[in-house]
């Protein structure tokens, strides 16, 4: 990767944050951003606040701007949208705060000074400035976690699952948690599943690397690592249908294997999102 290798990042915080992707971590997901050694030209993250209930409740407003100076410590920068309700002829009440346009138009005016961009979305609308960042000769990728367009995840040049990321989105009843260690919970697919022998094996990312690409856990620059899982360890929930299907995630725990030299066995491993469910 060359040394003046730009990389923007624009994240869709509210598509995020209520698409499974609440708590998700800045500071991780700027290490992810800057994985191939790349300068992160932009940082950007459009948020809404609620003014009118901030009047009303004062816990919120005052973790709202504590969440916003957390984010900005980490450099990014907030494009705070206000959050409008509007009245239909019924008197029913919806609100909005919705930052496409601002994210779209920053994109695309921002592109002539960037190689990559990362945008952080489930949100198809962002087709268009899809093609029109690469027509700029700009690489694409897409974070996302639930509900993500399938037309968007098939337009950009690489989809990541925040899922799978370690540590972008933390376990929350696991607050030391140290992922791919052993003892600790992570989230991963299932890769091959023998079902007349009852077991089959998991593949977690073990670490953030510029080699994401190299899938196969057998190789020695790959981040992912192999984990054995046998059909005692699954919840009810989790199906043979379900393991066939790369787009089911699986959260589990990992520990040392009694039968294989720095092997890892998977345990509780249960339902953690599929597109199917």
């Amino acid at each position: 990767m060359t040394a003046n290798f730009r990389v923007g990042v624009f994240v869709d915080a509210e598509n995020i944050r209520y698409n499974g992707g609440y708590q998700m971590r800045y500071d991780m997901l700027r290490r992810f951003a800057a994985r191939e050694g790349g300068i992160l030209q932009r940082l950007n993250t459009y948020m809404a606040f609620d003014a009118e209930r901030a009047r009303e409740d004062l816990e919120y407003k005052k973790k709202s701007k504590t969440y916003q100076q957390m984010v900005r410590d980490f450099g990014w920068k907030i494009t705070v949208k206000t959050v409008r309700r509007y009245t239909d002829e019924n008197g029913n009440v919806t609100t909005k705060a919705n930052a496409d346009l601002d994210m779209a138009v920053d994109a695309m005016l921002q592109a002539n000074r960037l190689d990559q961009v990362l945008l952080v979305t489930g949100d198809g609308d962002f087709l268009q400035v899809v093609e029109a960042l690469q027509n700029k000769g700009c690489r694409v990728e897409l974070i996302g976690f639930k509900n993500v367009s399938r037309q968007l995840q098939q337009e950009v040049d690489a989809f990541y699952s925040g899922f799978l990321i370690p540590d972008l989105l933390p376990i929350s009843y696991e607050a030391r948690n140290e992922w791919g260690q052993p003892g600790s919970c992570v989230r991963g697919v299932c890769t091959k599943w023998f079902a007349d022998k009852g077991y089959g094996f998991l593949r977690i990312m073990n670490q953030i690397s510029p080699n994401l690409w190299i899938t196969d856990p057998r190789e020695p620059l790959s981040p992912y690592t192999s984990v054995f899982c046998h059909a005692n360890e699954l919840a009810d929930e989790v199906t043979e249908d379900l393991l066939m299907s790369r787009e089911t995630v699986l959260e589990f725990y990992v520990n040392e294997s009694e039968q294989k030299d720095n092997g890892l066995v998977a345990n509780n491993v249960r339902l953690a999102f599929s597109v199917n469910r």
